[in-house]
């Protein structure tokens, strides 16, 4: 293993002891130092994923969602540099985490919220005219060569629970109602 690779698998494993060859200019314990930097490492990964699944925090509770999501942090790694990407695979992870098992629909509700962030930043796309659509229908050999394209926002989910309600009801939805308009 590379120094760059002891030192990423040291960040994400609390077992792992500080990497060799590490030093502090002010002459403090690399180790110590080291230790504030994992800590700080893994608090970020934790909050990245609570600021994605905010549904499943409120769901589980602050406390086991972090113990979870550490768990998660341990076994899998950001992969790349953009952090909307962690946590693409935190809902299978739930799925198989034991202590959620009294949550059955737990990891489809990560998976709507997972789409709910891929929907977020997906690709802009430039929606047909009225007039595209109409001249379409207007004229039956085209019509028989159209084809649609999706939004790029766009994501099927099957689930046996009702998550999109789940998810609504987790939100602080305001109405009309009481305000003199």
């Amino acid at each position: 293993m590379s120094n760059h690779a002891d030192f990423a698998a040291a960040l994400l494993d609390p077992e792992r002891p500080c990497p060799d060859g590490l030093f502090s200019v002010n002459g403090a314990d690399p180790a110590s130092r080291f230790a504030v930097y994992r800590n700080n490492v893994q608090a970020s990964l934790i909050n990245a994923l609570a600021d994605s699944y905010p549904v499943i925090v409120q769901l589980v509770g602050d406390e086991f969602f972090r113990a979870m999501a550490g768990v998660h942090v341990h076994g899998s790694p950001p992969r790349s540099p953009l952090m909307n990407d962690y946590g693409h695979d935190f809902a299978a992870f739930i799925e198989g985490f034991a202590p959620a098992a009294s949550v059955p629909y737990l990891a489809d509700v990560a998976r709507l919220e997972r789409l709910r962030v891929i929907a977020y930043h997906a690709a802009d796309a430039q929606p047909l005219e009225h007039e595209q659509i109409a001249a379409a229908l207007a004229d039956p050999q085209a019509l028989s060569e159209l084809t649609v394209e999706l939004h790029p926002s766009l994501n099927l989910l099957s689930s046996a629970f009702a998550v999109v309600a789940i998810w609504a009801a987790h939100q602080q939805e305001t109405t009309l109602a009481g305000i003199d308009l």
